[in-house]
Parts: C-alpha cells; structure tokens; sequence
C-alpha cells in the first residue's frame, strides 16, 4: 500500500484490530487465478510516479481530433463540472434512499423527460453504459415481449464491429440469432431487407445518422416492414441529432437507443453513456432504473427510483435489468449540459453539425484526387472521403501535420472518415492543407 496515508504503526493497528497479520489475508483468491510473480514495477514516491507519468504523457503527439467513429468531442460548459463535481453528487451511488436524494433525482428525472421528448416515446430511463448495450438489452426486450416464436435480430451491414460484438454477447446466452442485412450507397437497401425479413425476425434495428454519417431517409419503410412481420423496430441515434430529426416515434420506431454522452461528456476514449426509450407498452421491460414522481406524506412532489422490481437487487435471476455500475452521474452531466444549451442551443449546435461537415466536403471534394463525400444524402458530423492515393498514406500526412484521422474498411474499399464538430471546426484549414499540400485546386 505505497500511496497508503497511515504510517506502519497504524496499519499494524488496523489488522490487529480486525485479527490478522498481512493485507492479503483480507482477500480470499483462489490459489488458481492467483498472481505471485513480480510485477517488475519500482516503488516510487507519489510525487515521482506522477513526475514519470507527466514525461510519458507530454512524449505523446498532441493531435487535432478529426476522428469521429462513435466517439465525439463537443465543448462542455464549465457549469457542468462545477455542479455535477459537487460532493452531493460526485459521492452518490445508487439512488435508493430518495429522502435524502432528491435533487439528484430530480435531474436524473430531467434527463429522462429530455430523451422522451426528444424520442417521441412514452418511457426513458435514466440512462445506459453506451449504445452498443443499449442495442443488447433492446434484443432482450424484443424476445421478451415478442408474441410468435421469432428470434433474430437483424442489423445492418455496416454495423461497427465493436457494436455488433457486444450485441453479440448480450443474445449469445438466450440463443437470439443476429444477421445482417445490405446497405446500397451508404443507406438501408429496403428491398434486399424486404427479402430478409419473415416472421422469425423479432427486431429491426437501423442507425440515424449511420455509420457512414448519413442521415437515413428510409427509416419510413423499415418501420413498415417491421410492422408487417410483428417485429419491433429499434433506432439508433443521438441526443444531439435527435433534436433537429423528426421524432422517431413519428415513423414507427418501438425502441430508440444510442448515445447520449456527446452531452456533458469531453471526448473519453471508452466511456460512454447510453440512451433507451421504447412505448409505454413496455414499461415493465424497461432495462436500467426508472425516476418517478411521487407525493411524500405532506402530499408534496417527491421523486424515488421505482418498478424496483424489475431490478437484480431485488429479483435477481428474474430481473429485467441487470445494470450495476451506476451511470447515474453522467447523466446528470448530460442533463446540466442540456438545461445550459436550452432548446435554441441544442438545435443550434446540432445545425452546426450538419454545416460543418457538409462545407468541409465541398472544399475537399474541390482537390484534386479526392471525393468528398462518397455518398450523397446528407451527412451529420462525419463522412467518408475518396482518395486516388492510399488513405492510409493521406492519414499519416495529416498527423506529421498535427491532424488525427482514420480510415475505413467500406464494403472492401479503403476511405477516409472526417469527423467536424464545434470542437474542431476552426481546424478545417489546417486539414485542407494537409490533405493535398501540393495539390492544384479544381474550379469549382
């Protein structure tokens, strides 16, 4: 314990009282999965290990995030670490005392109301680790509460892998079976998912805007599909896109999940935090925990976690939801974050999503050699470029430059994605010159 407070003699103390003589008799491992080699790690000082840490960090290139992918940076306000860092909701876990918890209560009650007027659904919980589990607990609820004996999910083409791996890993253990069905020019092919869907599909899922960063415009006819087969339709989105996209329950959507981490989330490199609203029909399938308002006994508004019921800590095995880590904290920065921006600013910064893309494709797609973007449609945020020469050399130039892209496997084809937020968006002139530094412009 090198980081440890207490002095030797207070940690004699403490095992004494407790009737042993090592820290590890404290911990029963099987001697199986035990480690009893050596690390190779020095002991250091504090000061020292954080002295070392800060000299790995700074041998790091510091690069301008063009990235996208699922992970996407837009400016938090300070006011939500000042609020959200607060010891009241910085040391809360889960809510189940709501006398002494309201106030978190009330915001995570806040987050939920912003996902079902943004959604158009009648239920939303207070919150998921991300999207990708939010899209597994979407399949368990569809075999759940399906009528016929259907049990595939069917996903599009262009799933990311990391997504359909953790799909994958919800419906291994129900037996639910997962396909795919074809995009054409990076949207939903409706007749080849006409053929694939029968009666054994039990939920459709498709993604507004998709992987591709297209905004889907047959959303309409998936959900007509679905509805002529008795399964439920799930969409995949944001909780940014979704204020400037037509309600999804205005098209048949029975299940929304997706990202609601690009508000009050910098970017974070893995953490994430989901978003999950479905029709009323479902209250009691609903994964994750559930704010409802109540009355106290001066017949005052209280809010208290409820449908409890539903939950491994009181069901277990029979349990709707087996959510542990408590998620509750990120949206109650996704909601400080919300309630700062107001509708106008929540409209405005996805608006901004739309023009910044859309104006960095039309000045690449002015040079030489390059696409932009490959699909036509419009895009949210990111996109897929064409390149005559190998992309893969295109992003190294770019980070020589300072300037952090990727590239992507589509359909065979190797692109690059761009990735424009407000974030980055004063960058695009250095991206413009690192693309094609010695290139002519064609006349647009």
């Amino acid at each position: 314990m090198p980081y440890a407070t207490h002095s030797d003699a207070e940690r004699s103390a403490m095992l004494d009282a407790v009737g042993v003589s090592d820290p590890d008799a404290l911990f029963d491992i099987p001697e199986s999965v035990r480690f009893d080699g050596d690390y190779g790690i020095d002991a250091h000082s504090e000061r020292e290990t954080r002295a070392a840490v800060e000299g790995i960090l700074d041998e790091s290139p510091d690069l301008t995030e063009f990235l996208g992918g699922g992970h996407y940076d837009h400016y938090v306000p300070s006011v939500v670490d000042h609020l959200s860092l607060r010891s009241e909701f910085l040391t809360s876990y889960t809510q189940y005392q709501p006398e002494i918890t309201q106030g978190f209560l009330q915001a995570l009650f806040e987050f939920q109301s912003l996902v079902v007027e943004l959604t158009g659904l009648g239920v939303a919980n207070c919150s998921m680790y991300d999207r990708a589990t939010a899209l597994g607990e979407a399949a368990l609820l569809a075999d759940r509460v399906r009528a016929s004996s259907g049990e595939t999910v069917l996903v599009p083409d262009d799933l990311p892998d990391r997504v359909r791996a953790v799909l994958d890993n919800y419906t291994d253990g129900p037996g639910i079976g997962v396909d795919t069905y074809p995009t054409s020019e990076g949207t939903v092919d409706v007749d080849a998912l006409a053929d694939r869907v029968d009666d054994e599909v039990s939920l459709i899922y498709a993604a507004t805007p998709n992987a591709r960063g297209v905004l889907e415009p047959n959303l309409d006819a998936v959900g007509d599909l679905a509805d002529d087969h008795d399964a439920l339709f799930c969409v995949g989105s944001d909780a940014v896109a979704l204020s400037v996209l037509e309600p999804p329950e205005s098209y048949g959507a029975d299940i929304v999940v997706g990202d609601a981490g690009v508000l009050g989330l910098p970017t974070t490199y893995g953490m994430g935090l989901g978003l999950f609203a479905c029709r009323e029909d479902f209250l009691r399938q609903v994964p994750g925990r559930l704010v409802g308002i109540s009355e106290d006994d001066a017949d005052n508004r209280a809010y208290t976690l409820t449908l409890q019921t539903r939950e491994q800590h009181i069901r277990r095995e029979r349990a709707t939801s087996n959510i542990c880590t408590n998620q509750a904290w990120l949206a109650l920065r996704a909601a400080i974050h919300a309630a700062w921006l107001g509708p106008d600013g929540l409209t405005g910064l996805a608006e901004e999503c739309v023009t910044g893309i859309r104006e960095a494709c039309e000045r690449i797609d002015a040079l030489d050699g390059f696409t932009a973007p490959v699909y036509d449609g419009h895009h949210f945020r990111e996109a897929l470029i064409d390149t005559d020469e190998s992309a893969a050399a295109v992003v190294e130039r770019c980070r020589e430059a300072g300037l952090a892209l990727r590239t992507v496997d589509d359909g065979g084809e190797e692109r690059l994605a761009v990735c424009v937020t407000d974030t980055n968006r004063e960058n695009v002139d250095a991206l413009i010159d690192a693309l094609a530094p010695e290139r002519e412009v064609s006349a647009v």
